[in-house]
């Protein structure tokens, strides 16, 4: 295998330097998205709002975030793949620690919209970078420990915040994990080794768009879109309105203990790696079904009047959320036979416009049909990815061959 002179081997200082820049970016950026998710039944008690106005506080974050990637590689393209990232997780860092001086809701929506746009700088260009720089005998493990420090820190974020809450406050539990994620922002800055192999196409925005249009020529890649748009939404209602229903009667857990639920992350994230061995083995089309069923049962499981059965319906469910989220971002950068950067884009807008949308509806679900109305909103986009799933085990294995291999001159 044939490597660039200046690619990071394992064992050197920069892949060591490199790893542990990866691992507390991917720990800071998916800490500051979902530091809010615990404390919506607060934000709902303390501003005056009801379910779906609260959720605004992650919605307003995660729409955003989905614009801004289609964007991102594309200036990080004209800036650079490490001014980007630096760039974007210290504005990161700053407005987290903004966000518990919020003096209402209005300011801080703002400060979480604008977070939106700051977050999108590292996910859109992380694993290219990764790609790019270190060595393919030791790239497995390298995006191995970026995936598991998202799964890592959105569970920290979500802990962090919800437990300290519980004691503190939620401005002080805010600014204790936003002092936490400025310092994990400086160590990134200092050890993230500048890029010797990026990239040096530079497309401009029509050709941007076409690398963008060529992506739905595809027999299954559309579906695949589709299907990050159902299983995040429906992944993020249940979670977001699961603290409001925990905390009512007959459940009337404490904020402490609803945050502590989010530790079945961990089952998550080593879902995702199983499953994906698991695809190499037996086949994605077989595997993403299974995992996509198995989110389904954990949806519905939660129907259940039971703490226990509650919290075993929200593991199962996230056991199979990471697992076929895995399954399906490996399948799209397969697919992909030009724009792999803009498939993946198009896949995480999808991914996060799905957190939003659904997410915000669930809350207005919850108020007016309490848990029934959420399992409508839930359970129905899980039931319509069932089907998008048996759609896709009839996908032919290979992309297109009559899809063209480059842009037409001139776009």
């Amino acid at each position: 295998m044939i490597r660039p002179p200046t690619v990071i081997r394992r064992g050197t200082p920069a892949f060591y330097r490199a790893n542990i820049a990866f691992f507390l970016s991917a720990f800071a950026i998916f800490a500051s998205l979902y530091s809010v998710q615990p404390l919506l039944p607060i934000f709902a008690a303390e501003f005056g709002l009801d379910a779906g106005a609260s959720s605004l506080a992650l919605s307003v974050t995660t729409a955003t975030l989905a614009i801004a990637l289609l964007f991102a590689s594309w200036v990080a393209d004209r800036v650079g793949r490490k001014a980007l990232m630096v760039w974007a997780i210290l504005l990161t860092a700053g407005l987290g620690l903004l966000l518990p001086l919020a003096p209402n809701w209005w300011s801080l929506l703002i400060i979480r919209t604008t977070m939106g746009l700051t977050l999108s700088g590292l996910p859109a260009v992380a694993m290219v970078y990764l790609a790019e720089e270190i060595d393919p005998d030791a790239l497995g493990f390298s995006m191995g420990l970026y995936i598991g420090g998202t799964a890592i820190g959105g569970m920290a974020g979500r802990l962090v915040s919800g437990v300290l809450a519980d004691w503190i406050g939620w401005r002080p539990a805010l600014g204790v994990l936003g002092g936490a994620i400025a310092i994990a922002a400086i160590v990134v800055v200092i050890l993230l080794p500048t890029p010797q192999n990026s990239s040096r196409t530079r497309p401009g925005l029509r050709q941007l768009a076409h690398l963008v249009r060529v992506q739905f020529n595809d027999a299954g890649l559309p579906w695949l879109f589709a299907s990050a748009f159902l299983l995040m939404g429906s992944f993020v209602t249940l979670y977001n309105y699961a603290g409001f229903r925990l905390a009512l009667p007959p459940f009337a857990l404490s904020h402490s203990a609803i945050a502590a639920i989010f530790v079945v992350y961990l089952f998550g994230s080593v879902s995702s790696a199983w499953a994906g061995g698991l695809a190499q083995q037996l086949g994605r089309r077989k595997v993403y079904w299974a995992m996509v069923l198995t989110m389904a049962v954990g949806v519905f499981l939660t129907l259940l009047p039971s703490t226990p059965a509650i919290i075993a319906g929200l593991a199962i469910a996230t056991i199979g959320y990471f697992a076929a989220h895995g399954i399906a971002s490996a399948w799209v950068a397969r697919r992909a036979l030009v724009g792999r950067a803009q498939a993946s884009a198009i896949y995480l807008f999808a991914y996060y416009l799905g957190s939003s949308i659904l997410g915000t509806l669930g809350g207005y679900a919850w108020i007016a049909w309490g848990w029934n109305g959420v399992m409508l909103v839930s359970g129905g986009a899980i039931i319509v990815a069932m089907l998008i799933a048996i759609r896709l085990m009839a996908l032919p294995a290979l992309p297109m061959p009559e899809r063209p291999l480059e842009p037409p001159a001139g776009v």
